[in-house]
């Protein structure tokens, strides 16, 4: 009887064990095994977010919207400066008055001989006489420096009494209703190009915040630096920027392409496949959840869809030996063209740097 009990015993033991195996081996098959990193601590990894931005990177210093050189037209001496540096102008104001004091005389006498030629003379010489005051209207103009635009007077060197030569240059006078830039922009990167596409600027002498603009446009030719390059030169144009920022003052910023895409990245360990589905688990309630992924570089894949979101910490689904002996059973499927690769357990950035300007992640144009 004592025999019998025994062999009872043990043949319920081996069922037990058998049930036992069956189930570990269940489990294993289906990746619902939890992996050990060193033996003793499960491997998990967290979901982290980046942000895409499709965008050529330039620089340069900004300019007044319009420039004007003072000049003086004729030669002669200063008898008035009305303006001083930081003075806002309107346009056809008089900034400076030469002596003319010859130039009113000629026309004075011109007039008086041409009421004498109305009486006296014939149409002809009357059409000359009106045609000759247009003549010397416009060489009392010459006397005088007036500004083009409104703006602000940048720089003003004349004094009373100086004595000028024409062409001679006494100051500048600038419009700063807008600041333009012209930048270079590389022949691979000019197809990418379109009038009114979005300028990110940063200014130092603002502290480097953001300041928006745009693209004005670029010729239909291109130029070979010195340094043997082929670019395009673009002019770019920002309306609202900080008082802070003169003309001649550096920048950087990007030409937004498209708009920025902001992607969930997880090492492609932490997704497993059952039944043609990708599936996660939470590391911390278990939880399993199914997702959509596309790959986006050798260790990351790209969530596009499911409930998993930034900071989420998921369990490993494979090991990297698994993943690289069994290719279709870890986180791509079969046929994606993708190495198995290892990250050895380190979470690291996946795709392109922020603000690159080079290929997009797989998967888009």
């Amino acid at each position: 009887m004592k025999k019998k009990s025994g062999a009872k015993i043990f043949f319920v033991i081996l069922l037990l064990v058998l049930a036992a195996g069956g189930g570990l081996y269940y489990a294993w098959k289906h990746n619902l095994l939890p992996l050990a990193s060193g033996g003793s601590e499960a491997v998990t990894y967290s979901v982290k977010k980046e942000v895409y931005e499709n965008c050529i990177e330039v620089a340069g210093t900004v300019s007044a919207a319009h420039v004007q050189t003072l000049q003086a037209l004729s030669s002669g001496t200063v008898v008035a400066v009305y303006v001083s540096q930081g003075d806002s102008v309107k346009k056809g104001d008089v900034i400076l008055q030469l002596d003319d004091s010859q130039q009113q005389y000629d026309l004075a006498k011109h007039d008086y001989d041409m009421q004498t030629t109305r009486i006296t003379g014939s149409g002809k010489q009357v059409k000359l006489k009106e045609t000759e005051r247009l003549s010397l209207l416009q060489k009392i103009s010459d006397r005088r420096v007036t500004a083009t635009f409104d703006g602000v007077i940048a720089a003003i060197s004349a004094s009373v009494g100086d004595s000028l030569d024409a062409k001679d240059s006494v100051g500048s006078l600038v419009d700063l209703s807008y600041l333009t830039a012209t930048v270079e922009i590389a022949e691979t990167d000019v197809a990418k190009l379109q009038v009114g596409q979005p300028v990110e600027f940063s200014f130092p002498a603002a502290g480097g915040g953001s300041v928006m603009g745009y693209v004005v446009g670029w010729p239909a030719i291109g130029e070979v630096t010195s340094r043997g390059a082929t670019v395009v030169k673009a002019t770019l144009r920002v309306d609202d920027y900080p008082e802070t920022v003169l003309p001649n003052f550096s920048f950087s910023g990007k030409i937004q392409i498209a708009p920025p895409e902001t992607f969930l990245l997880v090492n492609r360990l932490a997704v497993g496949r059952e039944n043609g589905a990708s599936f996660v688990v939470d590391a911390r309630s278990g939880q399993r959840s199914e997702v959509k992924v596309v790959p986006y570089d050798m260790d990351y894949v790209r969530i596009v869809s499911g409930t998993v979101t930034e900071g989420a910490v998921l369990a490993a689904q494979a090991s990297m030996e698994r993943s690289g002996r069994n290719a279709g059973k870890g986180a791509f499927p079969a046929g994606t063209g993708r190495g198995s690769g290892s990250s050895g357990g380190r979470e690291r950035s996946g795709g392109m740097p922020g603000g690159g300007a080079g290929a997009p992640p797989p998967g888009r144009m």
